[in-house]
């Protein structure tokens, strides 16, 4: 395989990181926070911001799904 002159062979533009918003709270960032959690719940990924984090925290390690918080 061979590179193009010119450098990339992607030939497009690089992709733009989607926003996270957090599903308690509606807080929206532009990239990945380390202080942010993750949850699948029904099959659906979930994001919440590290305030919605820290209030929740009994009711996350308990395994309750985010609508009985």
């Amino acid at each position: 395989m061979t590179i193009p002159p010119g450098g990339s062979d992607d030939g497009g533009s690089a992709v733009e990181p989607a926003r996270l918003v957090c599903a308690r709270c509606g807080l929206s960032v532009a990239a990945p926070q380390l202080t942010w959690t993750c949850s699948v719940e029904h099959g659906t990924r979930r994001h919440f911001c590290e305030r919605c984090s820290r209030e929740n925290l009994r009711s996350i390690e308990g395994r309750l799904d985010s609508d009985w918080w």
